[in-house]
């Protein structure tokens, strides 16, 4: 191999993926496991992450599927417990786990606010929380990687609680990185654009996401392996100076005017 790709490899490491049952999560835990870390699925329902489990294996990587609630701290941590049994302590973690509830402001219920509030942006905190205890007590440094949003820059309609929470993560990343740096531990978020997902993809196929796909200077949304480069240099020692950064990958959306 060429010795300018070998800071991208993590072999030696191991990621723990949330969200890790579907979408940009499962195709993460691929994208880990492909460049030789021991990867750990996370979800809610486990059965629901075991079939991406299984893949990783077949095409000869080493991955565990763990349950957890990122909602719920006494989940994550047995989750943690878990992965550090099997595989040793985690030092690539990849916070994705999120949901979207998309209704005007007005008609919100407190619900809708807080189930999307604790899950985007509670989850982030406590799972990033422990991580770095995890990783402080060990000894070692790592990588978090959160999953942010071009909401977090951009505004559009009837998504005021998912634009909140993802912007809040942005600045989290930042204040985290800054108190962890000291430990070994970087901080990181990536903000995508549009991609289909299961999230998404009916909206994207109507006529309102046609018009929006035409807004976008590229004039297309993203694919899965757009975020590869990404979320490898982040996890990687190939961005082993890079603490506190927020990476758009969105097509040029956000540098479309108003």
């Amino acid at each position: 191999m060429n010795d300018l790709f070998k800071p991208f490899l993590l072999e030696g490491r191991v990621a723990l993926v949330t969200g890790a049952s579907s979408g940009f999560g499962r195709h993460f835990g691929s994208v880990l496991a492909r460049a030789g870390a021991k990867v750990v699925l996370a979800a809610r329902r486990a059965d629901r992450v075991q079939a991406a489990c299984q893949e990783i294996a077949a095409a000869g990587g080493e991955a565990l599927t763990v349950t957890m609630d990122v909602t719920d701290s006494a989940s994550i941590g047995a989750a943690f417990d878990a992965a550090e049994q099997a595989f040793g302590p985690v030092t690539v973690v990849v916070n994705n786990a999120g949901i979207t509830i998309p209704k005007p402001l007005v008609e919100l219920s407190d619900s809708d606010w807080s189930g999307v509030i604790d899950t985007n942006l509670n989850g982030v905190a406590y799972v990033t929380r422990e991580s770095a205890r995890r990783m402080i007590a060990a000894g070692v440094g790592g990588s978090v990687i959160n999953i942010a949003s071009i909401l977090a820059q951009r505004e559009q309609k009837l998504l005021t609680n998912y634009a909140a929470s993802k912007a809040a993560v942005v600045q989290f990343t930042r204040t985290a990185a800054l108190e962890l740096a000291a430990h070994g531990i970087r901080v990181n978020a990536i903000c995508p654009g549009y991609f289909a997902t299961d999230l998404n993809r009916a909206w994207l196929d109507s006529a309102d996401g046609q018009a929006l796909v035409r807004r976008i200077p590229q004039r297309r949304t993203g694919e899965l392996q757009d975020l590869n480069g990404p979320l490898l240099l982040l996890a990687s020692d190939a961005g082993g100076l890079m603490t506190g950064a927020s990476l758009t990958v969105d097509g040029g959306h956000v540098l479309t005017s108003l």
